[in-house]
């Protein structure tokens, strides 16, 4: 079926991205071995928050030849959802369990810490563990999986609404999230952003790996240029010349979408030469010009990404890459919006 072949591809794609990286290379005080007594999240302890400023966690790596760039994480604070780690076949379960050590310890060392630390230059970053709802809800519109989606996104928010009271204090806010992240994420931005006075507090918004229709919102635009702020950027990345068949072709609405080595949405072609450094099996070799850019309608198009072994990539949608193929491009810019919100 498509979503047993979309499955396996997601699965391929993991481990030629995620696989190399040992815990024991990487920092963390974490502990796996919690227990909720309600089955539902605490926020008020540490152990319910991937990544968080008060331990030490995967989301404060830096690449080796980034860290004498990079800048302390005083200025801002980004909110960081995670994408879909929950895909076992062999589990039949509609949410993951908020103290599933071993989903838990697999979501730390692939999204927390090849997605989320892209955004710790000159920013704490707050990751709450949420109960996520499985992968194979997305190939289905039921009850059951709209209530997944639903008790998804209440962890979310609970986890926000702790973080506004107990750890912003007026500080800047980057919302980021890729995939499953970036549904709850752009949920979030309506309910506690647009029209509301956090959206004064909105450095940016990075909604990756998701297609946000241009009608979704109606206060908060599409960032025009890589200074822009109270805005926000969403992309979506394929190989050059293919069109999804099954959603992507199938699509009635006009998506934002953002070239992320030029920040614009034009559809304007960006070299390899403009990309400064992606991040892949190894997470402290980045890889400079590792693919390109264009836009082109719905979705981002890059030619095959250039790293030893390449031929082992067949797929053409590089939705598991979206965030690492522009990973110090990302950094960059990151840094450069919230030097321009403080500047206003």
């Amino acid at each position: 079926t498509n979503n047993a072949t979309a499955l396996f591809v997601y699965t391929i794609l993991v481990v030629l991205f995620f696989s190399s990286c040992s815990q024991k290379n990487f920092s963390s005080n974490t502990s796996y071995q919690f227990k909720s007594t309600s089955a539902n999240p605490d926020y008020s302890d540490l152990n319910y928050w991937a990544a968080h400023p008060g331990k030490a966690d995967p989301s404060d790596s830096i690449p080796t030849s980034l860290q004498q760039t990079n800048l302390a994480d005083t200025l801002a604070d980004v909110f960081f959802i995670h994408p879909t780690t929950f895909t076992s076949k062999k589990d039949s379960l509609m949410n993951a369990g908020i103290d599933d050590a071993t989903l838990n310890a697999k979501t730390d060392y692939s999204a927390i810490l090849y997605q989320a630390s892209a955004f710790n230059n000159s920013c704490r970053v707050f990751a709450p563990r949420y109960r996520q709802a499985h992968y194979r809800a997305f190939f289905s519109n039921t009850e059951a999986t709209k209530l997944a989606f639903e008790l998804a996104y209440a962890d979310v928010k609970a986890a926000f609404e702790y973080y506004l009271v107990n750890n912003n204090r007026g500080r800047p806010i980057i919302i980021a999230a890729h995939s499953q992240g970036t549904v709850h994420a752009a949920r979030l931005l309506k309910e506690f952003f647009e029209n509301k006075p956090l959206q004064q507090q909105l450095v940016a918004a990075y909604l990756v790996g998701m297609p946000i229709a241009e009608t979704y919102f109606t206060a908060l635009k599409p960032c025009t240029d890589s200074l822009a702020t109270g805005c926000f950027v969403s992309w979506r990345t394929y190989k050059k010349g293919y069109i999804e068949p099954n959603f992507v072709a199938r699509e009635t609405f006009k998506a934002i979408v953002t070239n992320p080595l030029t920040w614009r949405t034009d559809t304007g072609y960006a070299s390899l030469k403009l990309n400064t450094g992606g991040i892949l099996k190894n997470f402290n070799k980045l890889k400079p010009g590792v693919v390109d850019a264009q836009v082109h309608r719905n979705v981002l198009w890059v030619i095959k990404p250039r790293f030893f072994g390449n031929f082992l990539i067949t797929t053409k949608n590089y939705h598991i890459a979206d965030i690492n193929f522009f990973y110090n491009n990302i950094r960059q810019n990151v840094a450069a919006r919230v030097r321009s919100y403080l500047k206003r």
